[in-house]
């Protein structure tokens, strides 16, 4: 792919991993794409909890104390890249401007990257609704593309329930049917016309 090719722009939408998908990092998965364009992608896997990680501790290891009225959000794997690494998921109002560290992934969404919000949310302010994600999901310059076309993703568009629901078992599949799709009737294998 040149700099010159048009890529089809997929911030704040979602990607399913089809049934074949070869890397086990993301079997199973559904990713909010955060960021898109020729140089790449980034998201987020949407259906990845980590139980073992409190948010409380993650506010311990940063010294960040909490009130008694502290918001706890779930902690998410974001994705294999960078698993020490902080991201907020969160709603944010349609219009207005962003701070430094915010990245406006559709009208009313966002990722924020900053201490200050981590702050908020420990004092019991700060956005609603919110998780935390540890790590991110990255592709080079179309090599989400590739994947795409070798039947690794399907794309659709990412609705709140599927971004910020506590329940991740059936998420996949609620995912699939969302774009009108039984997953049953999926097959693991591409094919060309």
């Amino acid at each position: 792919m040149t700099p010159n090719d048009k890529v089809e722009n997929l911030t704040g939408k979602i990607l399913i991993a089809m049934p074949g998908m070869a890397d086990p990092r993301f079997q199973r998965s559904v990713v909010l794409i955060c960021a898109h364009s020729v140089e790449g992608a980034m998201g987020l896997i949407l259906n990845r909890p980590l139980p073992e990680i409190r948010f409380d501790d993650l506010l311990d290891q940063l010294g960040i104390e909490a009130d008694d009225g502290a918001r706890i959000i779930e902690v998410r794997s974001g994705g294999p890249v960078e698993p020490g690494r902080g991201f907020v998921l969160h709603k944010v109002p349609e219009h207005g401007s962003d701070p430094e560290g915010r990245l406006r992934i559709s009208g009313g969404l966002a990722m924020t990257t900053t201490r200050d919000i981590l702050e908020d949310l420990a004092s019991g302010e700060g956005p609603q609704p919110a998780v935390l994600a540890l790590g991110y999901s990255g592709w080079g310059p179309g090599q989400l593309e590739a994947e795409m076309l070798a039947n690794g993703w399907l794309t659709g568009d990412g609705a709140e329930d599927l971004i910020f629901a506590p329940s991740h078992e059936d998420k996949w599949s609620r995912a699939l049917k969302a774009q009108g799709i039984d997953p049953s009737l999926l097959s693991g294998t591409a094919g060309r016309a």
